[in-house]
């Protein structure tokens, strides 16, 4: 077995973080979601914007949340945190190598999209992680979410249910799962 066999396991073996998110992303405009931020939210927000966002079906535990995010200024903005109702718990995560095995974790910092440019959250990459899900997330619901971004602005979207299948997530250790 080469020293490249663990690695490819463990990308198989991530749950809700692994596949081909091409094959199953939403592609009609309808499933879309290019969401300026609220009327409420301040100026670099209103610049930030998240498209084809989608969020994995799930009965319950956890779930995660994909899209791209478009930055329009000609600064750098950072997502700080995340919200939805679907559920009490949400993260910014990401998944890294750790120890030569492939690991989902909290981002520290947040997500910073950079001037003029776009973040994936793609499974097997960054996404929003939702843990302990208050009611099952079902193909075809529509998920509100909202984004807290650094300086204090907010931005909020939609993500499309839809099904996807993967495996297992590993965890860093003490990342409190």
């Amino acid at each position: 077995m080469t020293a490249a066999a663990p690695l490819a396991a463990a990308c198989l073996a991530l749950a809700g973080c692994g596949g081909d998110p091409a094959a199953d992303a939403p592609s009609s405009p309808a499933a879309s979601s290019a969401s300026p931020a609220s009327a409420a939210s301040a100026g670099r927000a209103a610049a930030l914007t998240v498209h084809d966002a989608w969020v994995k079906t799930a009965d319950k535990g956890m779930s995660a949340a994909f899209g791209t995010l478009v930055n329009t200024t000609g600064a750098a903005i950072t997502v700080t945190s995340a919200a939805t109702p679907a559920s009490p718990e949400v993260e910014l995560h990401e998944v890294a190598g750790s120890g030569g095995e492939m690991k989902m974790r909290p981002v520290k910092g947040g997500f910073t999209v950079p001037a003029g440019g776009r973040l994936e959250l793609k499974p097997g990459g960054y996404h929003i992680m939702l843990m302990d899900l208050a009611k099952p997330i079902r193909p075809g619901d529509r998920v509100p979410f909202t984004l807290t971004l650094a300086g204090g602005g907010t931005v909020e979207f939609t993500a499309l249910g839809k099904s996807f299948q993967g495996g297992n997530e590993n965890y860093e250790p003490g990342a409190g799962h």
